[in-house]
């Protein structure tokens, strides 16, 4: 069954963002897929992801295998501004899958967390 309501923000490199998609479409979800490397981000969406999400902007902010440290993103100080900047200019620094629905948002890590969004 086709659900455009359920959309995955995903990165076809990576295991669990793989896992997630194979979850949903074993649940019989066809989600809209957006590759968010090919197609980046706004402000807009980052802040509404955070907040759908509840866990805010540092809950997208993904640390292993980035320059975040780097850039002085992990560093308590940093603002939620400097971090949305940062992931608009590499959207690598978004952690992913994100997964949107009528319930709400997550970042499904591990992938079974998508089923309370089903």
């Amino acid at each position: 069954m086709s659900r455009p309501d359920v959309v995955i923000y995903h990165n076809p490199a990576c295991g669990t963002s793989r896992n997630t998609l194979a979850l949903l479409r074993e649940k019989g979800v066809e989600p809209t897929v957006v590759e968010y490397l090919k197609t980046g981000w706004t402000k807009e969406q980052l802040q509404e992801l955070a907040d759908r999400s509840g866990g805010g902007v540092r809950a997208l902010l993904r640390e292993r295998g980035t320059q975040a440290a780097e850039l002085g993103l992990t560093d308590p100080a940093a603002s939620d501004e400097a971090i949305i900047a940062a992931m608009i200019l590499d959207p690598i620094l978004v952690n992913r899958p994100i997964v949107v629905t009528g319930k709400g948002a997550a970042l499904c890590r591990p992938a079974e967390q998508v089923l309370a969004l089903l």
